[in-house]
């Protein structure tokens, strides 16, 4: 049993993720698992028994481009297979901005987090009317904290307070 790193169209690894396992499921090749890395473009992995299996299971396929020549161990890939048990500190209400895709750069207040999902549902704060993107926790960074923003309200008001009061002592005569 090895693992092949099977090298495929960038942006058609599902579709030649797809058709690999057609062709498995239909000619009954011996491979054990296929595996489409989430981050990883242009490369699809590929457990079977021996090369001649991997190659018969990705060979003359559309969008597959051949067999990276050695195999690797399974170390060589577990970051990419193994999901990270990151602790996303994000809360609703706090303020984000993308890192990534379609709204790169835009800021947006968090109304919803799906940790399940590792999603989080956000209304961007640029639009006129608020309209709710779902978007991967990995692609936002917090800049400001709900919190953070209560407790600089909270600030104002208080030194509002004691300007007022400074303002009431200061005309009593003692």
């Amino acid at each position: 049993m090895a693992i092949f790193i099977i090298k495929v169209t960038t942006n058609k690894e599902d579709r030649a993720f797809e058709m690999i396992a057609d062709r498995v499921e239909k000619k009954n090749i011996r491979v054990f698992s296929i595996v489409r890395p989430h981050g990883l473009k242009g490369y699809v992995i590929l457990e079977a028994a021996d090369r001649e299996s991997a190659e018969e299971a990705a060979f003359n396929l559309p969008y597959v481009k051949g067999i990276i020549g050695r195999t690797v161990t399974y170390e060589e890939v577990k970051s990419m297979l193994e999901p990270k048990v990151e602790d996303f500190n994000i809360e609703v209400g706090d303020i984000v901005e993308m890192i990534g895709q379609t709204f790169k750069g835009e800021k947006a207040r968090v109304t919803r987090v799906d940790l399940q999902k590792g999603e989080v549902v956000v209304s961007l704060l640029g639009a006129s009317v608020p309209i709710p993107v779902t978007i991967k926790m990995d692609n936002v960074k917090v800049i400001r904290r709900d919190k953070e923003e209560q407790s600089k309200e909270q600030k104002e008001k208080e030194d509002k307070e004691i300007e007022d009061l400074e303002a009431i002592f200061g005309e009593m005569q003692w």
